[in-house]
């Protein structure tokens, strides 16, 4: 069964790369989701005063992963107690989250964004909230690490392995 969802974790590029080797991941696409503005292109989402997230979203085949397994790949390419930044780069747009379509996804991420706290000192900010709104980005930006092999990425390539 297809399903979908959307992670923010800091830049999309190398977020889209991991989740295109995850097994059961059958399309990914990064966009800009929850600000306030509409159709934002990528410089007024990268000023910080959109209110926008860089975010993947990735269609999954639910027969072959689950959402919580999701989770945790996702958790391994962020650090969750860091608020508004990933690797090097930092503001409102690279902040953590989960966002979802489906309502009874929230009880789900809810779980797990608890079960990960119990591995950590500091606290955890990776928001759940609903889709509000996704836009995507311009088609540059799309499998851009494929298109660009030594563009920057904040994953290293031990990151890509653990897919």
């Amino acid at each position: 069964m297809k399903k979908g969802i959307y992670f923010a974790g800091g830049c999309f590029w190398g977020v889209q790369k991991f989740f295109d080797l995850v097994k059961g991941v059958l399309h990914t696409e990064v966009g800009f989701a929850n600000g306030n503005t509409q159709n934002p292109t990528y410089e007024e989402v990268y000023t910080g005063t959109t209110g926008h997230a860089e975010v993947v979203y990735v269609q999954y085949d639910a027969d072959v992963i689950s959402l919580e397994d999701l989770l945790k790949k996702f958790y391994i390419i962020i650090d969750p107690t860091t608020l508004n930044a990933q690797g090097g780069d930092a503001g409102t747009h690279y902040r953590s989250g989960v966002f979802f379509v489906d309502p009874s996804e929230e009880g789900i991420i809810a779980a797990s964004l608890k079960e990960l706290a119990g591995k950590y000192s500091q606290p955890i900010v990776v928001e759940n909230t609903p889709l509000t709104c996704y836009y995507k980005a311009e088609e540059y930006h799309q499998e851009y690490l494929e298109k660009n092999a030594d563009g920057y990425c904040h994953l290293g390539d031990d990151y890509f392995n653990k897919a």
